[in-house]
């Protein structure tokens, strides 16, 4: 048989690589900051692009899309070409795929920060840079696809199988989440309200999880684990169990971040039921994984990589059998909202794609040089660190979770809460947030001895960017070969098959959840007096997502005795039917505020954003001084963006279009007013006018700062079905 020569691209593969490092360690480095607030919560006090609510999803988005990305196209291009015997379609679609990357990583650096943001879980940036997403991970998708086509290898190996499902559900669910109406160049509203939008935003969130974070690296620990134990994968007829099912049942789940929730409660059951399922499947790709060493354990008391990759699936076995459990309602009814949540997730993306990226990276590198690990010994150190470091940060975090839940939903014997301040509940934990921000220190610390390690190798090494391969060329199979040929045997040959059943099983889910949600009127019943946000209210909630204040306070009060008697009254559907987008929140650093409107009134909440602990001792808010410039606050775009409400179904009128200043104007000098019932804001507010004037600068009336509007917002929040009495 005549071989055919041609070269693997390595240069790709290093790219993504050093951009892996590069990102883990600027990720990593804030969430250490994140974590650092916590315990210091004015750290960066006045610096609005280094406040909690806008670093919060830097970090999320750094982690996920900069350094578990790119790890994911390291170790895609490496092995694709490998599998596929071939060298990628497109040198310039896959340096597009490289630089166009990192330039919506880039975009993201600076855009969040400075407050651009949708406010949707991993789904954060707005529109343009949802658009280059999408065009980025096309050429990617048109790379690999044209790549599978002109293989020289018969069959699909089962990671290829994932590396497809993969380019195809992210793309699906990215498109559907990011449906928004542009208001301008850097401001959108999401196309769905309230229930819907949760509904597919948690479709997008639990699935991004499901298909970013779980499906490509299965695919590359069938890849790169058997091939560091050179052993065969333990099951082909488990992989194709494994696949089929894990696709088809993961997106039915995403509802289970929403059980007790506004959401319809056949929905909820539904996220129920195929959660628990998930079990199955997960636990199947673990087995397969681990299996793989029979024979060899021996070798994972010396082999780094080994090591690594171990734990990696250890890590996502813990994690996949965990999120099932959390999805039983009695169970997340306790964990839900709470620091138990983050331990969850962190175990997952600390073990299972961090450990992973680092065992890929420690074994490719060597290859990619031609040279030897620079240091076993830093590698081994990092291994044993990092590993501390997931234990230092999670068992601190479920140990706060446990408590948060329980103090929570103790009452006294006359039926009124225990612990009724809820700071009383964020006190108790601080010393677990320290142990947290310790393992977090620990685990960068072995990134950082990583990027030694990696450098040296590199160094000392010669880098290969064009290897020669050969293999021979793609032949016809013989008839008489087909005769007896299973059903997935042919499909693991057929690519453009295999993708159109792939797409199949994971639209089913999706359409049959979210389509009767948004259909369907009767899933939503309406409130007669639930109205509109007023132009000003409109504006200080588009401040409130700019801050990230859903990052800590949650917006949905569940039908729970404990719930009720500390928030008010649980939330009903029909309350959010103007929102876009949702604000319901994923954790409470902070109480719930679905029914804060007029439980303070507006000195309090004056004083508590400029500096929280003077109303609430014992608070870790930061400040949000700036929000107080003797700046007016920029409503050019009010008519805009109410119009686009309108468009999107909210029913102003063109008559409160045209005059939205005007209602600004009104609304906000009542609120002015309402201040200076308070002789300290008077005193103060006099003082700065006459500062203004003596350093020549035109004052602004309080009226027309941020503040108020913000004000306006909070004093708003659930008042619709309920006003209550204001606290003097």
């Amino acid at each position: 048989m005549e071989m055919q020569q041609f070269y693997y691209d390595n240069k790709i593969v290093n790219k993504f690589i050093y951009a892996t490092i590069v990102f883990g360690v600027v990720g990593m480095l804030v969430g250490l900051l994140l974590a650092t607030m916590y315990l210091f919560p004015n750290l960066t006090d006045g610096i609005s692009w280094l406040s909690y609510g806008r670093l919060r999803p830097l970090h999320t988005n750094a982690v996920i899309f900069a350094f578990v990305g790119n790890a994911m196209f390291a170790g895609y291009y490496y092995s694709i070409q490998r599998l596929l015997k071939t060298r990628m379609y497109s040198d310039v679609m896959s340096n597009i795929n490289f630089w166009g990357w990192q330039l919506i990583i880039l975009a993201a650096a600076i855009s969040l920060p400075l407050g651009y943001t949708t406010s949707k879980e991993y789904a954060e940036l707005e529109w343009p840079i949802d658009i280059a997403i999408a065009v980025i991970w096309v050429v990617f998708g048109i790379n690999m696809i044209m790549t599978i086509l002109r293989r020289r290898e018969r069959h699909l190996y089962v990671a290829i199988w994932f590396y497809i499902a993969t380019f195809v559900t992210v793309a699906v669910l990215h498109i559907f989440n990011s449906l928004e109406l542009p208001v301008n160049g850097l401001k959108s509203y999401s196309v769905y309200a309230g229930v819907q939008d949760a509904l597919v935003q948690w479709w997008y969130g639990h699935n991004a999880v499901a298909f970013f974070l779980t499906t490509p690296f299965l695919g590359l620990m069938y890849y790169f684990m058997p091939k560091a134990a050179n052993r065969p994968v333990y099951s082909y007829r488990l992989s194709i169990i494994h696949f089929w099912s894990l696709i088809f049942l993961y997106i039915w789940a995403g509802p289970h971040h929403l059980l007790y929730t506004s959401l319809p409660d056949w929905a909820q059951n539904l996220g129920v039921v195929f959660s628990v399922m998930l079990i199955a499947p997960s636990w199947g790709g673990m087995i397969n994984g681990l299996l793989t060493l029979r024979g060899v354990w021996d070798k994972v008391r010396t082999d780094v990589v080994l090591k690594f990759f171990v734990i990696a699936i250890t890590g996502y076995g813990m994690a996949t059998f965990e999120g099932p459990m959390l999805s039983l309602k009695n169970v997340n009814a306790i964990a839900h909202f709470t620091d138990w949540i983050v331990a969850h997730v962190h175990v997952g993306a600390l073990a299972w794609n961090g450990f992973m990226t680092f065992g890929i990276i420690y074994w490719l590198l060597p290859r990619l040089t031609k040279s030897e690990l620079y240091s076993q010994k830093l590698a081994n150190f990092h291994f044993w660190i990092g590993t501390l470091g997931i234990v230092m940060y999670a068992l601190p975090m479920y140990v706060a979770g446990f408590v948060q839940a329980q103090m929570w939903k103790q009452f006294n014997p006359d039926g009124s809460l225990v612990y009724g301040n809820f700071l009383e509940t964020v006190n108790q934990i601080m010393p677990m947030y320290a142990m947290r921000a310790i393992g977090g220190t620990m685990y960068l610390i072995g990134m950082l001895v990583m990027v030694y390690n990696a450098y040296k190798t590199v160094a000392n090494g010669n880098a290969v960017e064009d290897e020669l391969a050969e293999a021979p060329a793609l032949a016809k199979i013989a008839p008489y070969r087909l005769k007896n040929e299973k059903f997935h045997g042919w499909l693991e040959r057929k690519p453009i098959q295999l993708t159109i059943l792939a797409t199949i099983a994971i639209l089913i889910g999706g359409v049959i959840q979210i389509v009767p949600t948004i259909v369907v009127k009767s899933n939503i019943p309406t409130i007669s007096s639930v109205k509109p946000y007023t132009p000003l209210e409109l504006e200080g909630r588009d401040l409130y997502i700019r801050e990230g204040c859903v990052g800590c306070h949650s917006q949905m009060v569940r039908p729970f005795r404990s719930e009720v008697a500390r928030y008010g009254e649980y939330s009903k559907s029909g309350e959010y039917v103007y929102d876009h987008p949702f604000l319901w929140g994923s954790k409470r650093t902070g109480p719930d505020l679905m029914r804060v409107g007029g439980k303070y009134n507006d000195n309090w909440h004056f004083n508590h954003m400029w500096d929280p602990q003077s109303t609430s001792s014992g608070s870790i808010m930061p400040g949000y001084k700036w929000l107080f410039d003797n700046k007016p606050a920029n409503y050019s775009d009010i008519e805009k963006k109410m119009s686009v409400m309108q468009t999107l179904g909210v029913p102003y009128t063109d008559e409160e279009v045209k005059n939205a200043k005007v209602s600004i104007a009104t609304q906000s000098a009542k609120i002015e007013e309402n201040l200076k019932n308070d002789p300290d804001f008077v005193k103060s507010y006099e003082q700065s006018e006459k500062n203004a004037k003596a350093k020549g600068e035109t004052f602004v009336p309080m009226k027309d700062r941020e503040i108020v509007a913000l004000i306006a917002y909070l004093q708003r929040l659930g008042t619709d079905i309920k006003v209550k009495e204001t606290q003097k």
